[in-house]
């Protein structure tokens, strides 16, 4: 009951708190600001310094610099109904010096937008809406920003394109695809289960730009599709989307099956070139028999298994002395190595991260190999503060981490060296 009794007071109280802060944010500048003391400016940046595409991601820089003190800030961000949009990070307010040597503070916010459809459209401006003191006298003073004539670019190629419905438009900064299954397809059996994984990661996107699953059939196998699962991570060099498609895969027929490569075209917004990401082909079936199984074969001659051991057992001892050790090694797979190349040789560090994440996916084993070595250790953390981190950072050498991470390595307690010993004797 006395809880009950509290509660009117209270509510008046909050209910006079938000009138009071209403009033205040609503109460015209009771004088001029001087020309300059607060500009609010907003950027597009422009992919190549061309018109953007449909769907295709532009930043906007928002960069506000004020020299009087701010006691309360509001963005208010025009209605952008002809676009997609989402903000990347929180807002950064920092300290500055202007040109003429005085002091001020500096507000940066990016929004990444998506135009809906090609056009000449207009960008409203923004708003900062700012309550500041000006000689122990507050003030609210609404800080706007220029419009920005904006031009969405109509597709001209004779195929492709953000209208056309096959095949999907995807326009990104990089585009990556990580293959694993739950088993080697190979051994897989008529009647057995193998799960696919296949996980399509690209840069620049929100997740629903991501294409559906892909179609995968062919004679000879019975596929059951599992959910999509899509994910949006917001970077500060915009967003990535994930989307992971799994397949459950059984073969019907007891020969080889061949799974042909299924092509994601995709749209280059760095090169403004189209390009070709690749669901690998593989194969199901044909790898060794399981000799339990492969009733009606006649027994073979003693003398023939004597001499097949023999054979065997001398491959055997080869093995553990290290002549075969390739079989073991870990390394990359080849197209994310490739990943890692292209990402290095244009500098582009984001997508250098995304490929690096793609191979912790892919050989956990070697990933954890690359955290035991100091060099790549320290390049990895660069990179992360260099992509993730608040105020950025220098990135490391990507070329020269690029070849240390595509090094293959032995498995953890085995030798990184080994080969035939010298024979004992005399000299």
């Amino acid at each position: 009951m006395v809880i009950v009794s509290r509660m009117p007071a209270v509510i008046g109280r909050v209910s006079l708190l938000a009138a009071w802060l209403l009033v205040a944010l609503t109460l015209p500048a009771l004088a001029e600001v001087e020309p300059g003391d607060l500009t609010l400016t907003v950027t597009p940046e422009l992919n190549g310094g061309a018109a953007p595409y449909a769907r295709e991601m532009v930043l906007l820089k928002i960069h506000g610099v004020y020299k009087q003190p701010i006691l309360l800030e509001e963005v208010i961000q025009p209605p952008l109904a002809n676009f997609t949009w989402t903000q990347l990070g929180r807002d950064h307010w920092s300290k500055t010096q202007l040109p003429d040597g005085q002091s001020a503070i500096a507000f940066d916010r990016t929004v990444a937008i998506f135009p809906h459809h090609a056009g000449d459209f207009t960008l409203e401006p923004f708003v900062h809406r700012l309550t500041i003191n000006d000689v122990g006298e507050r003030k609210v003073v609404d800080v706007r920003s220029q419009p920005i004539p904006f031009v969405v670019a109509a597709w001209t190629a004779p195929t492709g394109g953000p209208d056309a419905k096959d095949p999907w438009w995807l326009p990104a900064r990089d585009v990556s695809i990580t293959d694993s299954w739950s088993r080697d397809p190979e051994t897989v059996k008529v009647g057995e289960t193998v799960r696919r994984t296949v996980t399509l990661e690209a840069q620049g996107v929100l997740a629903e730009g991501l294409p559906p699953r892909p179609v995968m059939r062919t004679r000879g196998i019975i596929t059951f599709a599992g959910p999509v699962s899509r994910e949006t991570i917001i970077t500060p060099a915009g967003p990535v989307a994930r989307a992971t498609y799994i397949w459950d895969v059984k073969p019907g027929v007891p020969e080889v099956i061949p799974l042909d490569a299924i092509e994601i075209p995709w749209f280059d917004t760095v090169s403004r070139t189209m390009r070709e990401a690749e669901i690998p082909a593989r194969q199901i079936g044909g790898g060794l028999p399981d000799r339990e199984t492969d009733g009606g074969i006649p027994a073979a001659p003693p003398a023939f298994l004597a001499a097949t051991a023999g054979v065997m057992a001398f491959g055997l001892g080869l093995a553990l002395l290290g002549i075969r050790r390739d079989r073991a090694t870990l390394r990359l797979p080849t197209p994310i190595a490739r990943d890692l190349r292209r990402a290095a040789g244009a500098g582009d560090a984001p997508g250098f991260r995304a490929a690096v994440a793609a191979g912790e996916r892919a050989v956990p084993d070697l990933a954890r190999r690359w955290r035991d070595e100091p060099a790549i250790r320290d390049g990895l953390a660069a990179l992360d503060r260099a992509v993730y981190g608040p105020a950025g950072g220098e990135a490391p050498d990507l070329r020269a981490l690029a070849r240390a991470l595509a090094r293959s390595r032995a498995p953890s307690g085995q030798a990184a060296s080994g080969g035939l010993k010298p024979l004992d004797g005399p000299a």
